[in-house]
C-alpha cells in the first residue's frame, strides 16, 4: 500500500483510546512510530508542544520529519486529535478499514457512536465507582446483539471494531485481574455472567479479536495492568481518574 507521508502516533500503554488507533494502524498494515507518553506522569512537553488542547492520547502527527519526545511536529505536518475522529481519518486514507456498502458503513458508524454514547460511563463506573456489574452488563449486552452471527460488527473487521473492543478486553481483564474498585461479589458476578451462555457470542468475538495480529502487536497486558494498578491508588487517594474525570471517593474506599 502507498504511503507518502509519516505517521507519529503519541499513545500510552494502558489507555483504550490510542489503543484504538493503534489497532487500525497495524490492520491497515501502514508504516507508523510510536512515541509513548506516561498519562500518570505526563511530561510537560506533550502538552505544550504536541497537544496544548488538554494534553490527552491519542495524538496523530502525518507528515513531517521523524519525531522524538520533547520534539514539536513541524509546521507543516497535520495534527489530529480524538480517538474516533482519527479512526474514521484513516479510514478515509488507508481501504479496507470500513465496508464498502453503505448500509454496513452506517452500522459500523451507529457501532461507534454507541461505545462513547452508552458504553464508556458505565464502564468506568464499575471499574473506579463501584456500580452495580448489571449497569455494565447490559451495554455489553446490547453491543452483542449488533453482531451477526459470525465475525465482527460490520461483518469483516473494522474500526467499529477497533473502537469497541478495547473496552472490552479492559472489562474483561479487570474481572479477571480484580484491578478495580469494584466489590468482590461484583467481580464474582461479572465473571459468571461473562463465562455464560448470556455472553456465549460476545465471547467468540472477544475470541477472534485477541487472536488476530493487530492485537498481539499492541497489547501489552503486564503494562496496562501495572500502569491501572497505579491508577486505582491514585483513584483511592484523590477521586482523579484522569485529567478529565475527578469524582468523590466511594465510601467503601
Amino acid at each position: 500500500m502507498a504511503q507518502t507521508k509519516r505517521i507519529t502516533l503519541y499513545t500510552a500503554v494502558d489507555s483504550p483510546f490510542p489503543h484504538r488507533v493503534r489497532l487500525a494502524l497495524e490492520e491497515a498494515k501502514v508504516e507508523y512510530s510510536v512515541i509513548m507518553i506516561d498519562l500518570l506522569a505526563k511530561p510537560e512537553w506533550y502538552e505544550k508542544k504536541v497537544n496544548p488542547k488538554g494534553g490527552r492520547v491519542p495524538s496523530l502527527i502525518y507528515g513531517g520529519q521523524e519525531l522524538h519526545p520533547d520534539e514539536a511536529p513541524s509546521a507543516d505536518a497535520a495534527r489530529l486529535i480524538e480517538s474516533n475522529v482519527i479512526l474514521e481519518f484513516l479510514a478515509d486514507t488507508f481501504p479496507g478499514l470500513l465496508p464498502t456498502d453503505p448500509l454496513l458503513r452506517a452500522h459500523a458508524r451507529l457501532a461507534i457512536l454507541r461505545v462513547d454514547a452508552a458504553l464508556l460511563m458505565p464502564f468506568i463506573s464499575f471499574i473506579f465507582l463501584n456500580a452495580p456489574a448489571e449497569t455494565v452488563h447490559v451495554e455489553f449486552e446490547r453491543f452483542q446483539e449488533m453482531l451477526p452471527p459470525t465475525g465482527y460488527l460490520a461483518g469483516e473487521w473494522s474500526i467499529a471494531d477497533a473502537s469497541f473492543v478495547p473496552i472490552l478486553i479492559r472489562w474483561v481483564g479487570a474481572i479477571e485481574s480484580g484491578l478495580g474498585t469494584f466489590t468482590p461479589e461484583a467481580r464474582k458476578e461479572s465473571q459468571e455472567a461473562w463465562h455464560s451462555p448470556r455472553f456465549a457470542r460476545l465471547r467468540k468475538y472477544y475470541e477472534d479479536n485477541m487472536a488476530r495480529p493487530s492485537m498481539a502487536k499492541t497489547l501489552d497486558v503486564d503494562g496496562s495492568n501495572k500502569q491501572m494498578a497505579k491508577r486505582i491508588e491514585r483513584f483511592r487517594r484523590t477521586g482523579m481518574i484522569n485529567s478529565d474525570l475527578r469524582f468523590p471517593v466511594p465510601k467503601s474506599q
